[in-house]
């Protein structure tokens, strides 16, 4: 486990790379300093890239022979993803989860970083910039948010269910998209649309959401926020309803405030959408 020095460590650099490329560039972006990847919803800023840059310098001289996996490395060169399987400690990083929102000037944007070995997630970090919220969730010990301890909602079987859900629709056939976005009251359910993940598992972890869901598993997305949920006192299943790991598992998977909850919305993803003939 990292020492409480690391941990700190960590803790400062991200807040200051985070005020030096993210903040101040929040509500100034010039158009050329923004630019798509795989199209008009997949951005990427000078600031996305900075950080991730000064990030991979800083962590990698905290914890020497360790490497890091960026969303900006991989999608230059996927291979980068190999490193998760190995021995060596693997910082997972994700510059400004929420970029777009980050374009637009609107304030739900994170900085995301986690530490892994062997597949198993060690600890993590959650920072929003904007209002200087820092979640940090250590393996076993619990999180925190601003040095205050976190946990998830308390809640009865039939209430309503607050559920942040995103998919890329190109990654869903007609049948599964209808599923995932049929969710609704005669469920029990209030949907909403994720902006950004590391919002929305914060939410979770600190009690004002219930449940998030993702047919998506980019490591650099989802690794800070399925630790931080599970040490706050949370769930993460997969579609089968077993445990979902950085690794991954059968998708969309689930991450909510408790084990029913969880097993609730899996239930409702995974339920027929009209019923067999008779």
């Amino acid at each position: 486990m990292l020492s409480s020095g690391i941990e700190a460590a960590v803790d400062e650099a991200i807040r200051a790379v985070a005020a030096e490329e993210a903040l101040s560039r929040f509500r100034r972006l010039s158009p050329a300093e923004v630019a798509e990847k795989t199209g008009p919803r997949d951005l990427v800023t000078v600031a996305d890239r900075a950080i991730e840059e000064r990030l991979t310098t800083a962590l990698t001289a905290m914890l020497p022979g360790s490497l890091v996996i960026g969303e900006e490395a991989v999608h230059a060169d996927r291979r980068r993803l190999d490193g998760l399987g190995g021995d060596a400690p693997v910082w997972i990083v994700d510059p400004i989860d929420g970029t777009a929102n980050f374009v637009r000037g609107q304030a739900e944007f994170a900085t995301l970083v986690s530490l892994a070995r062997h597949g198993t997630l060690l600890a993590s970090w959650t920072y929003l910039p904007v209002p200087g919220l820092m979640a940090v969730a250590r393996r076993g010990e619990g999180a925190v948010l601003n040095g205050e301890p976190m946990r998830t909602a308390a809640g009865q079987p039939d209430d309503e269910v607050l559920l942040m859900a995103s998919a890329r629709p190109a990654s869903l056939s007609e049948e599964q998209h209808e599923r995932f976005y049929g969710i609704g009251p005669a469920q029990g359910v209030k949907a909403c649309a994720s902006g950004s993940a590391g919002c929305d598992y914060l939410d979770v972890a600190r009690g004002d959401i219930d449940a998030v869901s993702y047919v998506f598993d980019n490591p650099w997305d989802h690794s800070a926020g399925i630790l931080l949920v599970a040490e706050a006192g949370g769930t993460v299943l997969d579609a089968r309803g077993e445990p979902f790991r950085m690794a991954g598992g059968a998708l969309p998977f689930t991450a909510a405030r408790d084990a029913a909850t969880a097993r609730r919305i899996v239930g409702l993803l995974a339920a027929p959408l009209r019923a067999e003939p008779v």
